[in-house]
């Protein structure tokens, strides 16, 4: 299939008729990387403002805020879990697919019965139900589902949103739903060979207590029906539904009742969302969420890949793609397939700027340089709870940079699945483009010891990731030589396992001393290289490594790139044992790949 870049797609207008409105072109991905399990609403009373939120998984800030105006730009304005002691036991879990699965984001008017999705004009509150996932613990085992709920009056402040309220579920992906009465309900998904699939029951959002659970629908026989949504629309309850795994044969389904506990009657059309079996670029179509717009239009939020139907290639992983959705009274609704280059309801023909959030737009480049008195911006993210004063912004005698303070454990940790609690050096942001180029300056003169390193890396999972580092290493073939040690640059990675790795000794116009700019530039669809050289003469930049987007490409997450700093395991070696400066964060979005 063809590469085609973004900057040189002619967009075409097509017919795509509902009542008055004109057609309107947006491309997909509208959350470009690592923001899977979509989950959005529009929220008129707070300016006729659009809200999602997406899945985490073991990253640290979770579950990240993005909101718009228009349905095209999209604002990071917060992380709904920000404080690592709402959720203390992140960091303990195991295996790349534990963290957070699925929120469910909702807005509920105070007094209200309005719909669902949050269309009042009075005050209210924002609700995220969520399961925090144990992975490695056995699918009958209840302890491997921590299920919650939070809450907050003002998504623009990550600090707001309350300690999680828990509740016994065992199960995941629970989604809220308020009934015209004001009853809350909670629908989730339970491992469907274990337990009886779907379920639903009331719940109290103040103390967690839930009723007794029905089986609703348990989807049309796909493989791990999950992701449930409920609806109601015209009289009825509207079940949607996850099926069929989240790869090749992920996608959508309904049912409908006009009693909330069923019997549900599916789609006839059955899947309403999929592009499994297609020649498609965007592969993996599913998780998907409703909302209406500011005209009553309704759209459609569902994860995917930009893999083809090879899936080999797709190191960003599952993002946040859109389409729109006819859906007329009375009947069932009817979902565009999703494509890069799409066609939909009207929207604002200039961009409607977010002027509240401090995080950037989606899309935006980073050129963070660190400034006194300031704090780490909202995108910049830690793989698990980070160890307390490890990033500090601006210390004196480093003004402009941030310093990172060594972890025992490098990248890979002890086993490629987990820390341990006992932390990573690693602070990155999400590759949100399909061409870019990062590069940082790094002051290593503070590596001492055998095995001390500072580098760059793109980062999927402990199992997978390529870094280049400044290390210090003996010299020559004899290793017993004591003080012998010379700064090398070293690439190396993992892949599911570890890949050979390649180490170069600094070229003699370098020394330790010597700052150094580090380079990660996905300089094609399928492949990144790694480049180092002098700060001061950066026309002497080296490439050291190339790694495959194959080779990153696996699991629940999308790739972060960033710079790490670790003692590599040596024996006897502590946290913080050295610490490294780092300044001119630099991201520069070069492309995206849509067919």
């Amino acid at each position: 299939m063809p590469d085609t870049l973004l900057g040189f797609l002619l967009i075409a207008s097509l017919a795509f008729g509902h009542g008055d409105h004109q057609n309107s072109t947006y491309t997909n991905p509208i959350l470009p990387g690592f923001h899977p399990d979509p989950s959005c609403i529009f929220v008129p009373s707070r300016d006729n403002t659009y809200f999602c939120a997406s899945s985490s998984f073991n990253a640290f800030p979770g579950i990240p805020i993005h909101a718009s105006k228009d349905l095209r730009n999209w604002k990071l304005i917060g992380n709904a879990i920000s404080r690592p002691e709402m959720l203390p036991k992140l960091a303990d879990t195991i295996k790349d697919t534990s963290g957070i699965w699925a929120p469910t984001l909702r807005y509920r008017e105070e007094g209200s019965n309005s719909p669902n999705n949050g269309s009042g004009h009075g005050k209210g509150t924002f609700w995220i139900s969520t399961t925090l996932v144990f992975d490695d613990l056995a699918s009958d085992d209840e302890s491997r589902w921590d299920n919650f709920v939070i809450s907050t009056d003002d998504p623009f402040n990550s600090d707001s949103w309350t300690d999680p309220v828990h509740f016994d579920f065992g199960g995941y992906d629970t989604s809220l739903f308020w009934d015209d009465d004001g009853q809350v309900y909670i629908t989730g998904s339970h491992e469907y060979k274990v337990w009886p699939g779907i379920q639903t029951a009331t719940i109290n959002l103040q103390t967690g207590d839930t009723g007794s659970w029905t089986n609703p629908w348990n989807g049309t026989g796909g493989l791990a029906p999950e992701g449930p949504h409920l609806y109601k629309k015209d009289g009825y309850y509207y079940l949607m539904l996850a099926e069929g795994g989240t790869g090749e044969g992920h996608m959508v389904t309904m049912a409908r009742s006009r009693n909330i506990n069923g019997p549900y009657q599916p789609a006839p059309h059955n899947p309403v969302l999929t592009n499994a079996n297609t020649t498609a670029f965007f592969q993996a179509v599913g998780h998907a969420d409703l909302f209406q717009d500011a005209q009553g239009s309704w759209w459609a939020v569902a994860l995917s890949t930009r893999s083809g139907p090879d899936f080999k290639n797709y190191p960003m992983g599952r993002e946040t793609v859109m389409t729109p959705v006819t859906w007329e009274a009375g009947e069932w609704p009817i979902f565009q397939s999703v494509e890069g280059i799409t066609n939909g309801w009207d929207l604002p023909s200039q961009p409607m700027i977010i002027s509240d959030g401090q995080g950037p737009y989606v899309d935006s480049p980073d050129h963070l340089t660190f400034p006194p008195n300031s704090t780490l911006p909202l995108n910049l993210i830690h793989w698990r709870l980070p160890t307390p004063d490890t990033y500090i912004v601006s210390p004196p005698g480093y003004e402009n940079a941030l310093v990172l303070r060594s972890s025992v454990l490098n990248l890979t940790s002890t086993d490629g699945r987990s820390t341990g609690a006992k932390g990573q050096t690693f602070i990155g942001r999400r590759q949100t483009n399909s061409l870019f180029t990062y590069h940082l300056d790094i002051n290593a003169s503070t590596l001492r010891n055998n095995g001390d390193e500072v580098g760059i890396s793109v980062f999927l999972t402990e199992a997978y990731h390529f870094d280049l580092g400044i290390a210090l290493l003996p010299q020559g073939d004899n290793t017993e030589i004591s003080g012998e040690l010379a700064p090398f640059f070293r690439f190396r990675g993992m892949s599911g396992s570890s890949v050979p790795e390649t180490v170069f000794p600094f070229p003699p116009h370098m020394s330790i001393d010597t700052p150094v700019t580090m380079e990660i530039k996905a300089f094609n669809w399928t492949h990144y290289s790694f480049a180092a050289g002098p700060r001061d003469a950066t026309h002497l930049m080296q490439t050291y490594g190339v790694a495959r987007g194959d080779q990153l490409s696996a699991g629940f997450t999308g790739t972060v790139v960033g710079p790490y700093a670790t003692t590599n395991g040596r024996a006897g070696s502590v946290n913080g044992e050295f610490e490294v400066s780092v300044g001119n964060w630099t991201y520069l979005p070069q492309g995206q790949i849509l067919n």
